[in-house]
Formats: C-alpha cells, sequence, structure tokens
C-alpha cells in the first residue's frame, strides 16, 4: 500500500496497485546535471528560506505569548514576497471548517519573527504568497527566483526546510520523473530523489544556482506505521514554471486564468502506439476547424504524448487570446490548425 502525504499534516491515503500507477512517465531521455555546489549558494538559500510558524496562542490567555513552533517552510522572493504551500498556511476553524489565514508569522535565518499578510493564493495548485509589511522587509536579508526554461531527470538539486519542525536543515538528491501525478493537486508535480519530511512544505527546491526549480509539497510514504510525522526519500514538488504564474497574477491583483482549447480526449491505436484522439469538439477548437476522431500529434511542435501532458502545456505554456497551432492527423492526412485559445 502507498501513502500520500502532504508534508505538514495527514492527508487521506489512496491505495494503488504498484508505483508505476502513480505517475506517466516522461519521454524525454535521462540527462543528469552535474555542477559544483558552492557555498555562496547554500548560504543564499539558507538566507531566503523562512520558516512558517504555527499559531499557538490560546484565546483563553491573550497576554500570554504562546510558543514557538514550525509547522511548515517558505521561501523569500523579492520585495517582501513570500511564498509557500497553501495548506501549510491552512487553520482549522471550528465554525467554516478549514480556512487559509490572512496572516501568518514567519521565522527568518537569524531568527527574526515577522508578520505577513496574505496577496494571494491557488487551492488548485496549492501555492500561497504573503507580504511583509514594509518596515520589515529590510529583514529579509536576499531573495531568489524562479528558475527558467524546462527541468531534466537527473538535474542536481537541494532543500532547505525546517522537517519535523526542527532547522533550517538542508537535503541533497536528483530530480526524477519531472511529469508526475497525485491526487492532492489538479496538475503535473515533480518528483525528487531526496529526504523530506512533515514540516519541508512549502521551501524551495532549488537547482546548482540557487533558483527555485520547485515548492515542496508532497511525500509518498511507504511504511506501514501510523504516526503523526512523515518522512521519506519520494518527494513532490509543485514546477516553479507554474508556481511563478500563480505569483505573478497574485502580485498584478488580477485573477489567474488558464487557457481552454475545447476538446474532450480519448485513446486511441494509432498503428502500434497509443495517441489521444478528439472524443468531442467545442469552442474554440470547433471554429478552427478541428473534428471528432482527429488524432492529435503536435502543438506549437511540441510533441502530444498524452492528455495529462496537452493539459499541462496549455496551464504552464499558454494563456487565454494566445494563437497556437494544432497538428492532426485526419483519417490518412497529416494537417495543421490555428486556434485562438479560450479562458477559462
Amino acid at each position: 500500500m502507498i501513502r500520500y502525504w502532504w508534508l505538514k499534516s495527514f492527508y487521506p491515503y489512496v491505495s494503488v496497485l504498484c508505483a508505476g500507477l502513480v505517475s506517466l512517465m516522461c519521454a524525454c531521455p535521462l540527462m543528469a546535471e552535474t555542477m559544483p555546489l558552492s557555498q555562496d549558494v547554500f548560504q543564499r538559500a539558507k538566507q531566503v528560506t523562512v520558516g512558517i510558524l504555527a499559531d499557538t496562542q490560546d484565546e483563553r490567555t491573550p497576554a500570554k505569548p504562546g510558543k514557538v513552533a514550525v509547522r511548515g517552510t517558505g521561501f523569500h522572493l523579492r520585495d517582501g514576497y513570500v511564498v509557500t504551500a497553501r495548506h501549510a498556511a491552512e487553520k482549522h476553524d471550528p465554525t467554516t471548517g478549514t480556512i487559509i489565514q490572512k496572516r501568518i508569522r514567519i521565522l527568518t535565518n537569524d531568527l527574526h519573527e515577522l508578520p505577513a499578510d496574505l496577496v494571494g493564493d491557488s487551492a488548485f495548485m496549492d501555492v500561497v504568497l504573503y507580504r511583509v509589511a514594509e518596515p520589515h522587509r529590510s529583514k529579509l536579508q536576499t531573495g531568489t527566483s524562479f528558475v527558467t526554461g524546462d527541468v531534466v531527470p537527473g538535474m542536481e538539486v537541494f532543500t532547505v526546510g525546517y522537517p519535523l519542525g526542527w532547522g533550517p536543515t538542508m537535503a541533497f538528491g536528483r530530480l526524477g520523473n519531472t511529469n508526475t501525478f497525485l491526487q492532492t493537486v489538479d496538475t503535473r508535480l515533480i518528483q525528487a530523489d531526496l529526504s523530506a519530511c512533515s514540516g519541508n512544505s512549502g521551501g524551495g527546491l532549488f537547482n546548482g544556482q540557487g533558483d527555485i526549480v520547485g515548492i515542496v509539497h508532497a511525500v509518498i510514504q511507504t511504511d506501514k506505521e501510523d504516526t503523526q510525522s512523515y518522512c521519506s526519500r519520494m518527494a513532490f514538488a509543485i514546477p516553479g514554471i507554474l508556481a511563478e504564474r500563480i505569483v505573478n497574477a497574485a502580485v498584478s491583483g488580477k485573477p489567474l486564468a488558464f487557457s481552454k482549447l475545447g476538446l474532450h480526449l480519448t485513446s486511441v491505436k494509432d498503428g502500434t502506439r497509443l495517441r489521444v484522439a478528439v472524443k468531442d469538439v467545442a469552442e474554440p477548437a470547433k471554429a478552427a476547424g478541428l473534428q471528432k476522431h482527429d488524432i492529435l500529434l503536435a502543438i506549437e511542435d511540441t510533441e502530444i504524448l498524452d492528455a495529462a501532458q496537452l493539459k499541462n502545456f496549455l496551464i504552464e505554456r499558454t494563456t487565454p487570446g494566445q494563437e497556437v497551432s494544432i497538428k492532426v492527423r485526419r483519417v490518412d492526412a497529416d494537417l495543421t490548425f490555428h486556434v485562438v485559445l479560450g479562458g477559462g
């Protein structure tokens, strides 16, 4: 039995037949990236990493400060903006259930406790953005940025965080499958072979230059012991390319809109190969000329491997109103259509 855990608390597990059913294997070749990791990179990663403090204040004794307890991890991006996993900032309310906190307290690497206010979040992607008030921003020593371009299996990565509420600690490893899926979010995840525990949620997954490859999201726990603390070397992260879109939308104050193609898909045999075909067509694909039973070959010259990969391409690399080229096979002819993407 394999169990999925969000890294701050229990998440209902899902039983699967074998680990191979958890993910869709990436068709790209395994390419290891090896580079010297400098002490300057480590130091900067530690400085940008913050602890997300638990709300331990007893409302019955407001004059008595609560104890300091770290429940999750985050990182300072720039200008006081702090990114973490949404579930690491949630709070249970007796009347309304689970809510996202409007204000959290963070702990810096040099032990400053600072308040940060909610800017925006995405439950769909498990990402939330807070901002430290201007008078306190000078205590955030440095910032970081999201990686540009794709990440590949074999890339060396490391994380800084507060596993089990203790730290900051560092863990090192490599990326595995960069196109894998769990039932905790509605998008792809990056799998990393490094140690992560309860409390690492929301921390940065850094590359050799100290840029953010992803946001630590979950682990798969494979042992049988039912405890409230979970560690594993099978960790999963929200892709940085996607998290950056969420952050930019929150900073601009605009809702994050995702592209709509208007296709319902199914799997078909194309010779000996399984491909994706159109089961039903709606706007805007219908207006562009796509038809039922068309076999999808490529979008913007990127081969379409399966429905999940097409969905991720639309989420991560397109915006509503953008024109994209779709290559299809109709009977024995390969055709290209240009679709102006809708939004939703």
